[in-house]
């Protein structure tokens, strides 16, 4: 949150200096309270704008580390850049036949209108879709829907993607505005509980505690190695497979050692009575 009003006082000071030392070849433009008004707007609208992601915002650090999530747009959503890029573009200011720059507000504006519509129709639809996608799942019989996510993919706006909890399973598939029924291509991935031994062990690593606690819909595979255990995890919403790249991670657990008894010929020291003495 600090970092943009850094960058802008970095600006302003750069643009003293270059003045000062008079090898600025324009008059400059650069207005302080435009920058710092700017640096407001985007400290304001970054978090707002995460939260419709399906990565999430922690809104209640430090007191709470709880995940929100909008579900409405893409992480790096291209329309939206692409209706921003191009009001940018656009609204650079353009000589006129005096040599004087003049300003081109009008299609920022229009940019800024656009993107707004773009989002708000993005959050309508994933609040229908959401609707109709758990509709459609609990009528296919099971336990009901726990928790649900309809979340968008990068290119286009008709098509999301549906993870589901149900159970002691997931659900993975596609939602599509344009198919009867709208959810298709369901898979089935198990879902570990909260006393899952192998998701325990895999808390007990640096990288397996990290992971899980930025994790929505965790899931993990075991498989044995040399030395002990590989456990791969992996976040539903990024990766359906072991080393699926942003969603997924790989730890490493050592086998535990084999319980050593008393040697042969020796009795088991009595705990009856008080604290065990150790056998001879």
């Amino acid at each position: 949150m600090v970092l943009p009003f850094l960058l802008t006082g970095a600006v302003i000071c750069f643009d003293r200096i270059v003045r000062r030392m008079g090898r600025a070849v324009l008059p400059s433009g650069v207005l302080p309270h435009e920058v710092l008004l700017l640096a407001v707007i985007a400290i304001l609208t970054h978090p707002l704008l995460d939260t419709l992601n399906t990565y999430g915002v922690r809104w209640l650090m430090p007191v709470r580390g709880d995940w929100y999530y909008g579900d409405a747009l893409f992480i790096v959503d291209p329309w939206l850049w692409l209706v921003l890029v191009l009001g940018v573009v656009a609204s650079r200011g353009r000589r006129s036949a005096r040599g004087l720059k003049t300003a081109g507000g009008r299609p920022a504006r229009i940019a800024l209108a656009v993107g707004t519509a773009y989002v708000a129709a993005m959050v309508c639809s994933g609040v229908a879709a959401r609707s109709i996608a758990r509709r459609e799942l609990e009528a296919l019989g099971g336990a009901p829907v726990e928790r649900l996510m309809v979340g968008p993919r990068p290119l286009t706006p008709f098509v999301r993607q549906v993870v589901a909890v149900q159970g002691h399973r997931y659900l993975v598939g596609v939602f599509r505005w344009f198919a009867r029924p709208h959810v298709q291509g369901l898979r089935t991935f198990p879902r570990p509980g909260p006393d899952d031994p192998v998701l325990a062990a895999a808390r007990a690593t640096p990288l397996g505690r990290r992971f899980l606690g930025w994790a929505r819909f965790p899931t993990v595979q075991e498989e044995p190695a040399p030395g002990g255990t590989r456990m791969h995890l992996i976040d539903l919403r990024y990766a359906d497979r072991p080393g699926g790249g942003f969603g997924s991670v790989t730890v490493a657990a050592a086998s535990p050692p084999p319980a050593s008894g008393p040697p042969p010929g020796t009795r088991r020291a009595s705990t009856r009575g008080g604290t065990a003495a150790p056998p001879r």
